[in-house]
């Protein structure tokens, strides 16, 4: 993303003039778009919205809006209004003041966008075009031609920016086209919709969709071609248009489209080396370590077994390709169950969910979870997932929900009917968006929502931005605790080791001092040598258990402690087991050496 992001949505849907008509989407269309635009895990840009202003105001607002930028920046700016065409040809934007005899005067023409777009300083700018070109004036606006077509784009792609470095216009129809039914305006079905182009728009970035690639983000290709396809699917005769001239290629948002992407941690050298062993047991034995990693709680972990694993099952010999191959079918998404049919549902009704239960390590169980219909609801638990259905509509509902993790796609298939609150019985579905559930209608809140299932934590639901939890609500102190108390015990075996070895050398130096009469046994024991041996080992065994515990429990409840807890968890555990080990091994050692050379002392 560029260093600064700003968008302006302009939307005009009341008018002073009584020949202009109406407008029933450009107020919520402004709303909807401004949420996913301003959204910091989508399109993170600064966004100002102007609603129903004057031909001056607007002026004002899209002058100051390409003033004073940087080439580091990326602006948007959003129409949502009428589109007049004066008499000479030239295409001006309604405001609400405009008069259309007075076009020049009351309305904006596009040069004057134009100019702006050109001159800015600006790196990146995008221009979306909502306007409503059908329909849009009575017979008595003698000013507007009521017929022929003007081309939007050739309004703006004219002249390359004069400091920027490049800009795109996209809109949603080119055509200019005007109906009349005797001194009203037409309600021809035909003419385009304001409220079809940005609402694909809204939905394409709001849910990821838009990103056709998987790659993550959702360019400006990406959007025009999702674009595309929605608008002409609603109304085949409204064709969007496209015209470009930039350098590189332009994100206009984050998505989560696509699988999961793990950074993967690399297997250890050594395991790598036996992966490439010449010897047939060493191989064997490196996938069987594989195969445990891709069980581990760190996901990074179990990510680079997985891809090694990949790699054997396509490279190595039969005998240990199909081992690695059983492996990695115990990482396959394997949601339960993968049908659920909630049956009849009173319509305004709240059904009940239905849980998913996800399977398998947590490889396995970490996904995202699409649902491909606007009244589907999921929601992230710490096993899988939860699902409801959206009672707002009468009639029969069949959907899914894909399910896509580091390896592979699942689909659990969704079935339900909504009838009629006080009914008996099924109704027939109702005509328009309602009774086709793959097309959320236009003006509900509706919405496929993308979450992600995380083994490792029961996730936020990914609309709005990830759940930070603050120190105050994870107060849980357990892992803490336990690293401290391991620390205090392999201080206190390393304490007891350095006191067993004084009192070693104390003996020994007197069984010197005994010449040929001397017993080292006597002397241990009168210098008690083996207590604190014996307290080094205990208090050295129980120090790295304690330590495993604490990092065990860290690991599985990492949503229960604040960052500065797990550090501290891992440096203490770490500092506990540098130095009960070597106490370990030297008190062992001691003790071989006293039981090995006292019979000849």
């Amino acid at each position: 993303m560029t260093d600064s992001r700003h968008a302006l949505i302009i939307a005009n849907d009341r008018y002073t003039d009584q020949g202009l008509k109406k407008l029933r989407a450009p107020a919520q269309d402004a709303a909807a778009l401004e949420k996913v635009l301003h959204d910091p895990q989508i399109g993170d840009f600064e966004v100002e919205v102007v609603h129903n202003a004057s031909a001056d105001v607007m002026r004002r607002r899209i002058q100051g809006f390409f003033n004073d930028r940087r080439r580091a920046d990326t602006l948007l700016l959003h129409f949502s209004c009428h589109g007049l065409k004066s008499e000479s040809g030239e295409l001006y934007f309604a405001a609400s003041d405009t008069e259309p005899p007075l076009l020049a005067a009351t309305a904006v023409p596009s040069q004057f966008v134009r100019s702006c777009l050109s001159v800015t300083r600006a790196g990146r700018t995008v221009l979306f075009l909502d306007c409503c070109y059908g329909g849009a004036f009575s017979r008595g606006s003698s000013s507007v031609r009521a017929s022929g077509d003007v081309n939007v784009l050739e309004s703006f792609a004219k002249d390359e920016p004069v400091s920027g470095r490049g800009w795109a216009v996209i809109t949603a129809s080119d055509s200019m086209e005007y109906a009349f039914e005797g001194s009203q305006l037409a309600d021809d079905s035909s003419a385009p919709q304001p409220s079809v182009f940005t609402h694909a728009v809204v939905e394409g970035l709001e849910t990821g969709e838009a990103d056709l690639d998987a790659d993550g983000k959702v360019s400006l290709d990406d959007l025009y071609e999702y674009v595309y396809r929605q608008v002409r699917e609603q109304n085949p005769h409204q064709t969007p248009k496209k015209a470009a001239e930039l350098h590189g290629e332009l994100h206009l948002a984050h998505s989560r489209r696509g699988r999961i992407k793990i950074v993967a941690v690399p297997s250890p050298p050594s395991l790598r080396s036996a992966l490439n062993s010449e010897e047939f047991l060493t191989r064997q034995g490196a996938v069987l370590e594989l195969q445990k990693r891709l069980q581990h709680t760190e996901l990074p972990v179990a990510e680079g077994a997985r891809q090694h694993l990949e790699e054997v099952a396509r490279n190595d010999i039969q005998q240990i390709a199909v081992m690695a191959s059983d492996a990695l079918g115990k990482i396959r998404l394997a949601p339960s169950p993968d049908h659920l049919d909630f049956g009849v549902i009173p319509k305004g009704s709240t059904p009940h969910k239905q849980a998913v239960t996800m399977h398998g390590p947590p490889l396995a169980r970490h996904c995202v979870a699409q649902p491909k219909q606007s009244w589907l609801r999921v929601d992230p638990t710490g096993s899988g997932l939860e699902v409801h259905v959206d009672t707002a509509k009468e009639g029969r509902l069949s959907g899914d929900i894909v399910l896509k993790g580091v390896a592979d796609e699942s689909v659990i298939h969704v079935e339900a009917e909504v009838a009629p609150a006080h009914g008996t019985g099924p109704t027939e579905p109702e005509p328009g968006p309602a009774s086709d559930p793959t097309t959320p209608p236009h003006g509900t809140d509706g919405k496929r929502e993308t979450v992600v299932i995380d083994p490792r934590r029961i996730p936020s639901r990914p609309k709005t931005p990830p759940l930070t939890t603050t120190p105050a609500q994870r107060t849980d102190r357990r892992a803490p605790a336990l690293a401290g108390a391991a620390l205090a015990l392999a201080v206190a075996a390393f304490g007891t080791l350095v006191l067993a070895m004084q009192r070693a050398v104390a003996a020994l130096m007197e069984r010197g001092d005994a010449g040929v009469y001397g017993n080292v046994e006597d002397n241990v024991r009168e210098h008690g040598v083996l207590t604190p041996l014996i307290v080094c080992l205990i208090t050295g065994a129980v120090a790295l258990v304690v330590g495993a515990v604490a990092r065990h429990d860290l690991g599985t409840r990492r949503e229960h402690y604040t960052r500065q807890a797990a550090g501290s968890t891992r440096t203490l555990t770490s500092i506990a087991k540098g130095l009960a080990i070597p106490a370990l091994i030297l008190a062992v050692l001691a003790g071989i050496a006293y039981l090995v050379g006292s019979p000849h002392w």
